[in-house]
């Protein structure tokens, strides 16, 4: 009985001082707030994203996986260059197609003055 009173009293001891720790923090409590984990090396914004820079790409892990503003930037981002590469490829072969059907029909002329 002594052995179960004590182990009682033991258990309220422990309970107080948890509760008095936790409710009667004060100023300063037991567990400060955790800062969120922010994304360290974002994409540069400076300069083109090349493959190095998607590879070196890691986001911080939050309480249910990602945090979505962070991939949701970097996609924007990878998305919208993606979209000017494309048209900037679109642009460069239209020209060329234009560059090499002008060859072409300047080969195709038949020179003056000269006879076949």
């Amino acid at each position: 009985m002594l052995m179960f009173l004590f182990l009682v009293v033991a258990l309220a001891v422990v309970v107080g001082a948890v509760t008095l720790a936790v409710v009667g923090g004060g100023e300063t409590a037991v567990l400060p707030d955790a800062a969120p984990e922010r994304l360290q090396d974002p994409l540069p914004p400076d300069r083109p994203v090349d493959r190095g820079d998607v590879e070196s790409l890691r986001f911080p892990v939050a309480a249910r996986g990602y945090r979505m503003s962070d991939v949701d930037d970097a996609l924007t981002r990878l998305g919208a260059e993606l979209a000017e590469r494309d048209a900037r490829i679109a642009d460069l072969e239209s020209a060329l197609a234009g560059a090499q059907a002008a060859t072409r029909t300047t080969l195709d002329k038949p020179v003056q003055g000269s006879e076949q």
